[in-house]
């Protein structure tokens, strides 16, 4: 517990909280815009599309390191 000395300390030390307080409410209301803009349509798709593509090039290059090609199976009748 902090003791204070004079009414001077207590307003500074006010102050300073009023401010923090002001600064936390800012940084929330950043926050909570970056949450809505982060759960837009667009970016949803965008973030999908992204992942799609980048899956498909690692199987890619998997699949050329490794030497694996897609065989095509053809119906042979008697």
């Amino acid at each position: 517990m902090k003791v204070y000395k004079s009414f001077d300390q207590i307003d500074h030390d006010i102050k300073i909280l009023k401010l923090q307080q002001q600064i936390d409410e800012e940084t929330l209301k950043l926050s909570i815009s970056d949450v809505k803009s982060s759960f837009s349509p667009v970016s949803l798709i965008a973030g999908s599309l992204g992942a799609i593509v980048q899956k498909a090039i690692v199987v890619k290059t998997v699949n050329k390191l490794l030497g694996i090609k897609k065989v095509k199976v053809k119906n042979v009748e008697d």
